[in-house]
């Protein structure tokens, strides 16, 4: 009789262990945010009762001019939300072309994720919420019903860094199963960023798996390092521990990255089955990975076949002395005497590296350096340089 009753007590125990966590789980009130809506508008809901002010702000909203520490940027707009009886806040936007587009909401001046989008991406030291309105472009950014790649974190030996180093490794269908070699691509972040950026924000995998899937793109492996020389890894992935990642790092840019690069290279050729010549090999980046692009590419001026600069940022602080930045007219000839396959610039019309990017094409056309050229709409942001890889991946190792 005893047993029985303590058997009774266990079971309604986990049973009201099991109803509590599905409460938590469940929250009370059934809340839909975002709402894709049969027009691609999409509706935004937070319940705030309390609150006298709710904004959503994200870059599906017209931009808005904002001072930075890189001059005048294009940031997020923002809309007012409506409160209803229930204390739900509630925003519909007009219909919105297809895009991958984050999100966060700003409570009497608090700016907060969306506790019922569990759906989040970190850029630099921000967290957002994201969601996908489908069709055209966009469709690369999802997951599809089509063979899949991996996506693995390697450590590497870099021997003049000094110390193991973190890796992100995209290998296409097929890769384990197969015994065959295949081209590299050296894909680079751009600063405040880590070898976690273009898996998470630039979608990379799930753009290489479609692009692959339909004849688009040959398969290839794709590298993202790590371009901070100071760190191990990403923030919370390196030895350092849980820190808040930041903008600019020490030794960013000073040439210590591009002159130690080929440890990447040598660790990759030696460990995975690859193509290890220079028309199997490509580079390209994004703003502080096209400055590294740009720089690692003529610094060793018959490696690469391939050079991508997304929204590149270009020439070398005044006081920059590595000689990684010495003779950058004569290493560039170098570079187009031995000849290659593609060097792609690609820059939006409002990025602060517009003039940039302009001169140095008129640098490249003096010079009578072939490039092939992308502009597009917008500044500085993710959504170019998502394009930029959809366009740029098709071109390479044909």
């Amino acid at each position: 009789m005893k047993r029985r009753f303590i058997l009774l007590v266990m079971f309604l125990l986990s049973t009201g262990v099991s109803l509590f966590a599905q409460q938590a789980l469940f929250g009370g009130q059934q809340i839909v945010s975002p709402e894709i809506n049969d027009d691609n508008s999409v509706t935004f809901r937070v319940l705030a009762p309390h609150a006298e002010s709710v904004l959503v702000t994200g870059d599906f909203l017209p931009t808005e001019k904002v001072q930075s520490p890189m001059g005048e940027m294009e940031a997020p707009g923002k809309a007012e939300m409506t409160q209803d009886e229930k204390g739900v806040w509630s925003f519909t936007s007009e219909p919105l072309k297809p895009e991958l587009y984050s999100y966060s909401f700003v409570i009497d001046g608090f700016t907060t994720t969306d506790p019922t989008n569990p759906f989040l991406i970190r850029d630099v030291a921000s967290v957002t919420n994201i969601f996908i309105v489908g069709g055209g472009l966009a469709d690369l950014y999802k997951v599809n019903d089509v063979s899949h790649g991996s996506v693995t974190r390697r450590w590497y030996d870099s021997p003049g860094l000094g110390m193991d180093r973190r890796l992100t490794i995209y290998t296409p269908p097929g890769y384990e199963s197969s015994s065959e070699k295949y081209p590299v691509f050296y894909l680079l972040h751009g600063a405040g960023g880590d070898e976690e950026a273009w898996i998470a924000l630039g979608r990379t995998a799930q753009i290489m798996d479609n692009l692959i899937a339909q004849g688009k793109a040959k398969p290839m492996i794709i590298v993202m390092p790590n371009g901070n020389v100071v760190q191990d890894a990403a923030p919370g992935e390196g030895n350092e521990g849980f820190y808040k990642p930041q903008f600019m790092v020490p030794k960013t840019m000073d040439g210590t990255y591009e002159a130690n690069f080929m440890d990447i290279v040598k660790f990759i050729e030696n460990n995975y089955r690859v193509k290890a010549d220079k028309a199997n090999r490509a580079i390209a980046g994004l703003s502080m990975g096209g400055f590294h692009s740009f720089h690692i590419s003529r610094y060793y001026p018959n490696t690469f076949d391939y050079v991508g600069l997304f929204s590149a940022a270009l020439m070398p602080r005044e006081d920059a002395t590595n000689k990684v930045y010495d003779d950058i007219d004569g290493t560039l000839k170098k570079q187009m005497d031995n000849g290659f396959k593609l060097y792609w610039i690609g820059i939006g019309k409002t990025d602060f590296l517009y003039n940039a990017n302009k001169e140095y094409r008129a640098k490249l056309d003096s010079m009578g350096m072939k490039y092939t050229y992308m502009e597009t709409d917008g500044g500085h942001i993710w959504r170019n340089w998502r394009i930029y890889l959809s366009e740029f991946a098709p071109l390479l190792f044909k």
